[in-house]
Formats: structure tokens, sequence, C-alpha cells
């Protein structure tokens, strides 16, 4: 026996005809107006026969069929051109006005194509002349006011969501950063080898183990405050908070006293160079907070260092606003971890949150990231 289908549907069985030019809605709305349309245009065009005279009815059908799928895709081309050239929430009333201005004058233009097609037939009685132009004139503008403004509703909607799911993706990635800037750098591991160095610090530099210790405070304090942040949408793109973003300065104050925990761990076989002197306009400009931390430590914990072979972390601001991590490639031998968490996850966090992409280059002997500044709190 064939077994019975229990999940058919109009609306399935339309789709299994839809040409991929087409979304779905479109087509299922496109389809179902058929019915409604066909009879209306010709009852307009030839009268009591359509209904009545089966030669009527299958010429005008035919005709009106022909017709419809040409303006329907022509005003699907306007449309979607107008969509891909205003996009923004911010240029509805644009994209409107240009949407209503192209449909109309399509529509115009197909309202004399439609009674010319018909003319040519003699069967529908149709001559071609003004009177019967100008009601299509009407009826089409008014039908194309209608289109546009429940296609304008559509794509806000649509748009809506897709923000809404931006904002979603923007609020995981931001946890996720600040998951791992808490799993990557204040782990017990990171803590142990701290409080090691002040160990040996207080039976021979007392004075300096002071230091060290405010130090260490200083650098938690700054983590911990910069891992609470909330994100948010503006103006149709992806933006944080004022307070999760900090400004250049704080970020290299930060890590001068990160680069002084780790030289008093390290020695001679690390070398964290910084810039000596910035401009006020780059010190004012800002970034992610725990940025540096993240490419400092990325750097420290996928190379080898030595007394003999130094790690050299550079950290440079481009003239034009970037800031750039390089350090020598030293690529150690056994690798604990194949995957660079923390800076795939700041990657990330910069690609929803600026329209620049944050630069990557790794060659033999070198490895840079390059990060985009922001003039001003965006």
């Amino acid at each position: 026996m064939i077994p019975l289908r229990t999940n058919w549907s109009a609306f399935a069985a339309i789709d299994n005809y839809r040409p991929h030019f087409f979304f779905k809605r479109e087509w299922q709305w496109h389809v179902f107006m058929m019915p409604l349309l066909f009879p209306i245009a010709n009852y307009y065009f030839i009268g009591l026969p359509y209904f009545t005279n089966l030669s009527f009815f299958l010429v005008g059908t035919a005709l009106a069929f022909g017709l419809y799928w040409v303006s329907v895709f022509l005003l699907t081309l306007a449309i979607r051109w107008v969509i891909r050239h205003y996009p923004g929430m911010q240029q509805t009333i644009p994209r409107t006005i240009v949407m209503l201005l192209a449909v109309g004058t399509i529509t115009i233009v197909l309202s004399i194509f439609y009674v010319w097609i018909y003319s040519l037939v003699p069967i529908t009685g149709v001559t071609f002349n003004w009177s019967i132009v100008r009601p299509i004139w009407v009826t089409g503008l008014l039908f194309a006011a209608f289109l546009c403004i429940a296609l304008g509703l559509i794509y806000s909607y649509a748009q809506w969501k897709l923000e809404l799911q931006e904002d979603e993706q923007l609020q995981r990635q931001a946890l996720q950063h600040q998951y791992d800037t808490l799993k990557g750098q204040l782990n017990p591991h990171f803590l142990f080898n701290a409080l090691n160095s002040l160990s040996v610090l207080i039976g021979e530099e007392p004075k300096q183990a002071e230091e060290f210790v405010d130090k260490m405070a200083r650098v938690y304090r700054y983590m911990l405050q910069s891992g609470r942040s909330t994100d948010r949408l503006r103006d149709g793109r992806s933006s944080i908070e004022q307070s999760e973003l900090v400004t250049l300065q704080a970020e290299l104050e930060f890590i001068h006293l990160y680069a002084d925990l780790l030289q008093v761990r390290y020695n001679n076989c690390l070398r964290i160079e910084r810039p000596a002197e910035v401009s006020n306009v780059h010190l004012n400009c800002h970034l992610l907070p725990l940025s540096l931390l993240t490419l400092v430590d990325n750097a420290v914990k996928h190379n080898s260092m030595s007394a003999s072979k130094p790690l050299v972390i550079s950290i440079e601001i481009t003239p034009n606003g970037w800031l750039q991590v390089t350090n020598n490639r030293q690529q150690k031998t056994i690798r604990m971890e194949t995957i660079r968490a923390g800076l795939v996850s700041l990657v990330a966090q910069y690609d929803l949150l600026s329209q620049e992409a944050v630069v990557v280059e790794a060659t033999d002997t070198y490895f840079k990231v390059s990060l985009p500044l922001f003039n001003q709190k965006v």
C-alpha cells in the first residue's frame, strides 16, 4: 500500500515550483493573488463574456498570466534595487520615497503596456485609448502605494529582528571575551607565579616586593573593573556602552604595570617595548579594555623564550590611529593549546564593534596584530 501523505499543504505544494529568484513568502503571495486579480482585470477589459465564454476565458487568462508575471518580475527587481541602495533602518524615509517613485513609474508604464497588449488581440474587443488607461493608472498607483508601505513594514521588521540577533551575538561575544579573560589571566597559574615571584622578592628585595604587591593589586583591580560591562545596539550598528570602552592612555598605563610583573618573572628572557611618546590625540582614542593584555599574553603563551633568545614584544601606535603589537616568532616545540581562544574572541569583538577589521599578520619570523582605535566612544 502507498502511505497517505498527512503533512500536505497548499503552501508546500506551491513552494515546490518556486524559482530561486523569489523568496518563499514572495512566491506564495504572488501565486495566491492570481485568482483574485485575474477575474478583476479581465472583467474590466473583456466584461461578462470572460465568465460565460470559454474562448474569452482562456485568452483573457493567458494574457493576464503573462502580463502579471512580467509586472511581478519588474517590480521585484525595482524594489530589491531600492532596498540594496537604502538598507539601513535610518534610511527608512528615503527608501520608502524612492520605492514609491520607482514602483509608481513602472506601474504607469505597465498600465499603458497592458492596454496596448489587450488591444492587439481582436477577441478581447479592446481598443487602445486613454480613457481605458486612466482608471488603471489610479488603481495601479493605489496598489503600488499599498505594496510599498507593506514591504517597508516587512523589511523594517526583518531589520529589527536582524539587529536583535546581532545584539544577542554581541552579548555572547562579550561574555565569551570576559570568560576568556578571566580564565586566561586570573587563573591559578598566573596567581601562583605572581605569588612565587613575590615570595622570592620578600626575602631578597623587601622594597621591591612592596612595589610588586602594589602593582599586582592595581593590575587585578583594572582587570576586575574591565570585566563588568554591558552591551547594546545603537543606530543600526553594533556598539558598546561607554563604560566598556577605555582610553588608550588607560590601557598603556595598565600594560606598563603588567609588563613590570612579567619582567620580574621572566627577567632577561622577555622584553616588552612600549611607545616612548604618544600624541594626546591618540591617547584619548578608545579601544576594548584588556586588548593589550590579550595580545601580550597571546605572545607569551605561544612562544618560547630564553636569555639568549628573548621574546621581544613591541607596542606601537601608527600615525593613522592603529595599535600594533608585534612579537618575534619562537614557537614552542610542544604546544599545549592549539587554539588562540583569547585572540579569536578579541577579533570577534572588534568585528562586531567596528567596520574596520582587526589585521593579523603571521610569518616565519614575526606575528603582528593591528587593532583600530576609535576617535570617540561609539
